[in-house]
C-alpha cells in the first residue's frame, strides 16, 4: 500500500468505459445504476458522454459499490473481465492492434497504461526463453483485490488472441498466487495456469515478442500513439484543480454554481482557484464550456428536446442555450 497520505499511483483520470461494465453487471442482478454509482458523483449520463473522465477513486467507490450490493459472489470479477472488449480502450486499443510486433504492443500498452482502467502496476520482463508481464497488486486495496485481479486477468485473457487473430498463442500461460480453489481456475479453460506461484504474471516464449500482429500497419501505428500522447497529456492536465472543478460541474445538472461556490467547496479562495485553473491553461468559464458541450450532445442524442436540455444545463432560456451550441458546433441543436 503506498505511504498514508499519499496518492496512489492508479488513481489517474480515466474512461467510464470499465465502469460502465460495472453498472451493467449490477443491472443484471436487478440493482439500477444509482445505487451502483452511489457515493461517487457520477451520473449514468457520465458513462456515456463522449469526453467523460472519472478517477481511480470514483471507479473503485463502484466496486466497492457493486460487491456490497450482489454480497460479493464467486467469480464476480470474472464476468465482469469478460464484459471488457477492447474496442472500449479507445484510440489504446487501436493502438495496440495496429502494432507491428506483441513486442511493440506490450511497449505501448505498459507507455499508455494509464490510458487503461487498470488498478494493477505492470511490469514486462523480458528473459531468454521466456519473458513475464507481470501484475503487481501491492497498492490495490486488499478489500478489493480478488475482484481486481480476476477482472483484469479475464480482460488481458480476451485481449491477447485478439492481437494474435483471434487464438491464445502457443506457449502462453499464466502464473497466480493464488491455489486452484479461487473462481481464477477458470482461466484454465483458456491456457495453461500455475497456481501457488511467487507472482501474478502472463508467461510466454520470448519468440513471440517479435512476432508479427495479423493486423499490424505501421502508419496506423504511429498515428494512434501520437493520438494516445495527446490524450495522456490531456487527461494529466485534467487530473489537478481542473479535474476537481469539472467532476464537480457534471454532478449539477439544472444547477450552476458560481465560481465562489466551487472555490468554497474545494475550500480555497475564488482568487486562488482562478491562479490555479490558469497555472494549468484553463479557466472556470472554460471549463463549464466544456462540460455543457459534453452532456448537451448526450442530451440531445437521448432524444430530449432543445427546451429540457436548456433546462437541465442550467440556461435561463432555449435562445441563450442554441447560441452557446452554435458556438461550440457550428451549427444549432435542431440543425444536428
Amino acid at each position: 500500500m503506498p505511504p498514508t497520505g499519499a496518492r496512489p499511483f492508479w488513481d489517474y483520470p480515466r474512461s467510464p468505459a470499465a465502469t460502465r461494465n460495472l453498472v451493467d453487471a449490477a443491472r443484471d442482478r436487478g440493482f439500477g445504476p444509482d445505487a451502483c454509482l452511489e457515493g461517487t458523483g457520477i451520473t449514468e449520463a457520465d458513462l456515456t458522454a463522449p469526453d467523460a473522465v472519472i478517477t481511480g477513486v470514483q471507479e473503485l467507490r463502484v466496486v466497492r459499490n457493486l460487491l456490497a450490493l450482489t454480497k460479493d459472489p464467486a467469480g464476480l470479477g470474472i464476468e465482469v473481465g469478460t464484459r471488457y472488449q477492447l474496442a472500449s480502450a479507445g484510440i489504446l486499443g487501436f493502438a495496440l492492434l495496429s502494432s507491428p510486433t506483441m513486442g511493440e504492443a506490450l511497449s505501448v500498452g505498459l507507455r499508455f497504461s494509464q490510458l487503461s482502467s487498470t488498478f494493477h502496476h505492470f511490469t514486462l520482463k523480458v528473459g531468454e526463453t521466456d519473458s513475464t508481464f507481470d501484475l503487481d497488486d501491492n497498492d490495490v486495496p486488499t478489500d478489493v483485490r480478488q475482484f481486481l485481479l480476476e477482472r483484469d486477468l479475464m480482460a488481458i485473457a480476451g485481449i491477447v488472441p485478439i492481437l494474435f487473430g483471434g487464438a491464445m498463442p502457443a506457449g502462453a500461460r499464466i502464473m497466480l498466487r493464488t491455489g486452484p480453489q479461487t473462481p481464477l481456475r477458470l482461466l484454465a479453460e483458456l491456457l495453461t495456469v500455475e497456481f501457488d506461484s511467487p507472482r501474478n504474471a502472463l508467461v510466454f516464449p520470448t519468440a513471440l515478442l517479435a512476432e508479427p500482429l495479423p493486423t499490424a500497419d505501421p502508419h496506423t501505428a504511429a498515428l494512434c500513439v501520437r493520438q494516445c500522447e495527446e490524450l495522456l497529456e490531456l487527461r494529466r492536465a485534467r487530473s489537478g484543480v481542473a479535474g476537481e472543478v469539472r467532476n464537480q460541474l457534471l454532478r449539477l445538472p439544472g444547477h450552476v454554481p458560481t465560481m465562489g461556490q466551487v472555490a468554497a467547496s474545494l475550500h480555497i479562495g475564488e482568487r486562488t482557484l482562478h491562479r490555479r485553473l490558469a497555472r494549468e491553461g484553463t479557466s472556470y468559464r472554460a471549463l463549464l464550456d466544456e462540460v455543457r458541450e459534453t452532456l448537451a450532445r448526450e442530451l440531445l442524442r437521448n432524444g430530449l428536446s432543445v427546451r429540457e436540455v436548456s433546462d437541465r444545463l442550467g440556461y435561463s432560456e432555449p435562445a441563450a442555450f442554441t447560441h452557446a451550441y452554435t458556438r461550440w458546433r457550428g451549427m444549432p441543436p435542431s440543425a444536428r
